[in-house]
């Protein structure tokens, strides 16, 4: 069983928990709070991955890339 398997019962413990120990007015801050400090995360982990392209990709211009057209080769009738 790995450590990050939280089945229902064992979520609805830990929110039962913390609105015993924080009370139903500081949930929603806690919670808008929490729910903030994820936003960001992504942000910065996704601006991150972005930056790590390799160079290769980054420095080429849009309009020097390569198109390909395919012909018919076939002639018709």
């Amino acid at each position: 069983m790995s450590p990050l398997n939280i089945g229902i019962p064992s979520l609805i413990l830990i929110l039962l928990l913390a609105l015993l120990i924080f009370g139903p007015k500081k949930l929603p801050e806690i919670g808008g709070a929490f729910g903030q400090t994820i936003s960001k995360f992504k942000k910065t982990t996704n601006k991150l991955m972005d930056d790590e392209e390799p160079k290769s990709e980054q420095n080429v211009p849009k309009d020097a890339q390569v198109t390909t057209i395919a012909h018919d080769d076939q002639k018709k009738d």
